[in-house]
């Protein structure tokens, strides 16, 4: 998946989105996406006492923070509120957002530890990469197999399929440990999405660097 290629295609819509909000101020925005991404987290990890149909709540809370995570960024455009201070609490609060909800959904028993371990350092390390291009003068990086909008929305499908299986359709397989079963090892929805964290997440941070290396040799 790579949304951020899409980005100019849904700029329409970003407008539309943006005009009730104009009046906000962006960081206000901002606050409003992490709390509605720590939220999601906070329910995620609930699940582990309660029931997985509350992985419906979290998949809503994802989609729904990760909107306003975008919308920031466009009301600062559009209302020529845009400033360096704001673009780093950005950025910091989608850091530890990142952090909260993985931990979150990890707690919530449907991930394993290891796997929700290694697709945060992945996060992490992607992550670092696009803003140490900037650090170097070669702008932020967005690109690659693994963009924040890429992880929300692969995110927020595993939690909805979580709440969808676990209601008693005809196509539910059952108990959550037992639905993917690969060399004898048992994995959830969200630890394939958390796989592919893994491996998208490291490949998106190679290309990075190689990337910016390139760069700084020809300069």
């Amino acid at each position: 998946m790579v949304l951020e290629g899409y980005r100019a295609r849904v700029a329409p819509y970003l407008e539309r989105l943006a005009r009730p909000w104009l009046g906000w101020a962006p960081n206000r925005l901002s606050w409003l996406a992490f709390g509605l991404t720590v939220a999601g987290a906070a329910v995620a990890a609930l699940v582990r006492w309660t029931t997985p149909l509350l992985f419906l709540a979290v998949a809503v809370l994802i989609v729904l923070g990760g909107t306003f995570d975008v919308l920031d960024g466009e009301v600062a455009r559009r209302t020529g509120r845009s400033s360096v201070r704001g673009d780093f609490l950005d950025h910091v609060l989608d850091r530890y957002a990142d952090v909260i909800l993985v931990v979150g959904i990890a707690v919530s028993g449907y991930a394993n530890p290891i796997v929700a371990f290694l697709a945060l350092a992945s996060l992490l390390l992607t992550s670092y990469m696009g803003t140490q291009a900037q650090a170097v003068g070669q702008g932020r990086l967005y690109a690659g197999l693994l963009s924040r909008a890429d992880r929300l929305v692969v995110l927020a499908l595993a939690a909805f399929l979580e709440f969808d299986w676990s209601l008693p359709w005809p196509w539910a397989p059952g108990a959550p440990w037992s639905r993917f079963h690969v060399g004898g090892i048992a994995f959830t929805v969200i630890d394939v999405a958390f796989v592919y964290f893994v491996i998208a997440g490291q490949w998106t941070a190679f290309a990075r660097a190689r990337r910016v290396y390139r760069g700084l040799r020809e300069a």
